[in-house]
């Protein structure tokens, strides 16, 4: 259960930032910078907060830090973020899925799955040294 609760305040957090840095990059930046180098601009912000969301939470909820559940905590935000992407692109953008991922071949569509991939595999990543049997194995001595 605290899988799908880290899972779920993972995708809030980060989808949360997206959703309020989305407006300035597509209003703010695109026009003055075109789409790839806004999206360029955003990245590091969303990296950031990728990278204290999936710090945090895991250690905040006292979740057991082993690389399957932090891995499921990645899928599972992931799946949320898709969800959440595809509804608000279709409800309050207008744009079909056929676009959404037809988007992805894009220079700027490249960097989003970039961002994807590292939302993805920053819970196992941040708290790799952290994960349960690793302290076990560093401590072991071979002969």
């Amino acid at each position: 259960m605290r899988i799908i609760a880290v899972a779920m305040l993972y995708f809030l957090m980060v989808f949360g930032v997206g959703f309020l840095l989305g407006p300035m990059r597509v209003y703010l930046l695109e026009p003055r910078l075109g789409e790839t180098m806004a999206t360029l601009c955003e990245a590091p912000f969303l990296l950031i907060v990728i990278v204290l969301a999936a710090r945090w939470l895991p250690k905040r909820f006292n979740m057991r830090m082993s690389a399957a559940s932090l891995a499921a905590v990645g899928l599972g935000g992931l799946f949320l973020q898709q969800l959440a992407d595809v509804v608000v692109g279709t409800l309050l953008r207008g744009i079909t899925l056929a676009q959404q991922l037809s988007h992805l071949a894009t220079p700027a569509g490249l960097i989003y799955m970039g961002l994807l991939l590292a939302y993805v595999a920053m819970p196992v990543l941040v708290n790799w040294p952290r994960l349960s049997g690793a302290n076990a194995r560093s401590t072991e001595h071979n002969p």
